[in-house]
C-alpha cells in the first residue's frame, strides 16, 4: 500500500473528536465521525447533512471518496444517497456526510459517532475523442438487466 500525505484542518466543533483513521491494519477506509453539537434524529426516508469538524487539501490527482458503514446499512438501513461520493482536490471547505435513513426506525446520530468512511484513490482524467460511430460489441445497445435475461440475450 502506498501513503500519501494529505493535510486536515480541525474545525473549532471537531477539535476534540479523531481525526478519520484506519481501524484495523488492512483497513481501505478511514472512519468518519459525526462532529455535531447535539443529537440529530433522521426519520425513516429522511436526510441530514452531518458535520464532520475538518477540511482537508487533498493533493492534484487524488480524491477522498466517501462511502456507507456496511454495519449501519446493514443494521439500521443508514447509507449515504451519493454514494460514494466524492471530494476533490481542490475544494476546502468542511467535509459534509449526507446520510439517507433507508431503514425503517428514526435513527440518532451522537457526538463521535462513527458515520462513513472515505477511501483516497487516484484520479484518471478522460479525454473525449469524438466518432462518425463506434465500434460493435456483441452486447451493443441492450440497457439495463439486457444481460441478465434467461436466454442470455436482450427482450
Amino acid at each position: 500500500m502506498t501513503a500519501i500525505q494529505i493535510s486536515i484542518t480541525r474545525l473549532p466543533h471537531g477539535a476534540d473528536l479523531p481525526l478519520p483513521s484506519y481501524e484495523t491494519k488492512q483497513s481501505a477506509g478511514m472512519d468518519i465521525r459525526a462532529a455535531v453539537e447535539s443529537e440529530i434524529e433522521i426519520l425513516p426516508g429522511g436526510r441530514a447533512l452531518v458535520p464532520t469538524g475538518f477540511r482537508i487539501a487533498l493533493p492534484p490527482g487524488y480524491e477522498a471518496q466517501v462511502r456507507p458503514r456496511s454495519g449501519l446499512a446493514l443494521k439500521n438501513g443508514i447509507t449515504l444517497p451519493n454514494s460514494p461520493g466524492t471530494v476533490d482536490a481542490d475544494y476546502r471547505g468542511e467535509v459534509g456526510i449526507i446520510l439517507l435513513n433507508a431503514g425503517t426506525e428514526p435513527f440518532t446520530i451522537r457526538r463521535g459517532d462513527r458515520i462513513a468512511q472515505m477511501v483516497i484513490a487516484p484520479v484518471t482524467k478522460g479525454e473525449w475523442v469524438e466518432m462518425e460511430s463506434l465500434d460493435q460489441t456483441a452486447r451493443g445497445e441492450g440497457g439495463f438487466g439486457s444481460t441478465g435475461v434467461a436466454g442470455g440475450g436482450a427482450s
